[in-house]
Parts: structure tokens; C-alpha cells; sequence
């Protein structure tokens, strides 16, 4: 049985005046501990169906289940991760990652230290009592995470995260996260725009092309690349390789 399961999804929008579709005939699954990108131009549905498999849409036609159970009646089982890290900034960093556990009413001693222990384990020590303002934007993106971790979801939506970084600190943070994700086995779905990130992280490539949004074509990441640290990875030759054949696919579906 697949974790996720994506099956004959549509979507429109509707206005007043006309009807948009934004994703059409949308079928996918993803296998638990699995790591997906979705990546594709702009205008191809990806942030949509990020948003419907997260339940915060609802679609026009087709069902997502997660364990075999529809998505909207598993919305705490998800953790979603933004551009922005949306921290609070009246509030410490030790305020922070525990805001999800409050509102979840989780909020127990051995949650708290579990999420400590988690942003040591993101590297970020002695940092608690401070404020986001007093932290750089990669140092927020990881405090974001594990915000979003220590409520224990069991898929993490990954939406553009490190889009508004610099490119070392995207680089760094791109290991934090996959090394992150692995030890805690974590089942992850990542909408981006970057084909190197996306090889870099992921076990599979999903392609989509626009207008209206489907599935293109897929991609499988070579194991000697999935054994390795993203930062590894975009050194070995199959990286190369992986990226320049997507990269035709995508020259495809411009001149479609």
C-alpha cells in the first residue's frame, strides 16, 4: 500500500467571468520515508497541488488519501514549510518551536525537550532565548523546521524553502534538511524551481508541465546519488547527467 495516494485529480478556478484549470488528470503516489520533488515551470500547478495534498484546497475532481484515509480528516498528520519561515518575532526561538505542540495541545516536559534536542541536533545551540531578529535567514529556516518537526508529522511539504537564501547557505541547509529527513525517516514531498536541488535531494523527480498542470514525465535518482549528501551529489557525474536530460525534457515542454 502506497503512503500517499494522488488519484485522477482536477482543478479549476473558478471567477465570475471565465474558469481557469489549473491541474488536470493528476495521478501520483508517494512510498513512506520517500522523498519527492515536484518541479516544473511556472504556471504548472505545483504549489496547487502541494495545497491540495496538504488539505488546504480542495480539489474539483479526484481523492488524496494518506494511509489509505482521505487528507482532510489527516491535516495534523502534515507539516508544511514555506519560503518565508513565518517565525514570530515577539516571540523567542524556544517560544517558537513550540508553538505547533501548544495549538496541537501537546505541549508536555518531553515534548519540550524533544525539541530542544532536535535544534541542537540542527546545530543551532544556545539559541533559545533568542529572538529571530538576532538570527541570520538560514539559521530561521532551520528553527522553521523544527518547528514544524517537533509536531511529529508524518509528511513534510517542503514549498520553495530555501528559494530566498544565498546560494552557500542554500547549499549548507539543503544538508541539514536531507540528513534531517533521513535520520527521522521523514516522507517529504519538495516543490521547486531549481533541477540541481531537486536531483540533489531527492529519490524521485516528478516533471509537470503547464497549462493546464500534468504529469510529464519521471525521473528516478541513481542510488549513488541518493547515498549521498546533496553537496556530494552535485559533484558526481551521474548529477551531470540527470540534469542535463531534464533540462531537454524541460526545452520539450517549452516549445509544446
Amino acid at each position: 500500500m502506497d503512503f500517499l495516494t494522488v488519484k485522477d485529480l482536477h482543478h479549476t478556478y473558478f471567477t465570475r467571468t471565465s474558469a481557469t484549470i489549473a491541474l488536470s488528470d493528476i495521478t501520483l503516489d508517494v512510498k513512506e520515508g520517500e522523498f519527492v520533488s515536484f518541479l516544473g515551470p511556472s504556471g504548472c500547478g505545483k504549489t496547487t497541488l502541494l495545497s491540495i495534498i496538504a488539505g488546504l484546497i480542495e480539489p474539483t475532481g479526484g481523492s488524496v488519501l494518506l494511509e489509505n484515509k482521505p487528507i482532510k480528516t489527516s491535516q495534523n498528520d502534515i507539516g508544511y514549510m514555506l519560503q518565508q519561515d513565518y517565525l514570530f518575532p515577539w516571540k523567542t526561538i524556544e517560544e517558537n518551536i513550540q508553538l505547533g505542540l501548544k495549538i496541537n495541545g501537546n505541549l508536555t516536559n518531553a515534548k519540550k525537550e524533544e525539541a530542544s534536542n532536535l535544534l541542537k541536533q540542527m546545530g543551532l545551540h544556545h539559541v533559545e532565548a533568542s529572538y529571530p531578529k538576532q538570527l541570520s535567514g538560514g539559521m530561521r529556516q532551520r528553527v522553521a523546521l523544527v518547528r514544524t518537526l517537533a509536531t511529529e508529522p508524518k509528511l513534510l511539504m517542503l514549498d520553495e524553502p530555501f528559494s530566498a537564501l544565498d546560494f552557500q547557505t542554500k547549499l549548507k541547509l539543503e544538508d541539514h534538511v536531507s540528513n534531517t529527513l533521513k535520520t527521522f525517516n521523514k516522507t517529504a514531498i519538495l516543490v521547486t524551481h531549481d533541477i540541481g536541488e531537486a536531483i540533489a535531494m531527492s529519490d524521485r523527480i516528478i516533471l509537470f508541465s503547464p497549462s493546464p498542470g500534468r504529469v510529464h514525465k519521471t525521473f528516478i535518482v541513481p542510488e549513488e546519488l541518493k547515498t549521498l549528501p546533496p553537496f556530494k551529489a552535485r559533484n558526481h557525474p551521474l548529477y551531470t547527467e540527470l540534469f542535463q536530460n531534464i533540462w531537454k525534457e524541460l526545452e520539450c515542454i517549452d516549445e509544446e
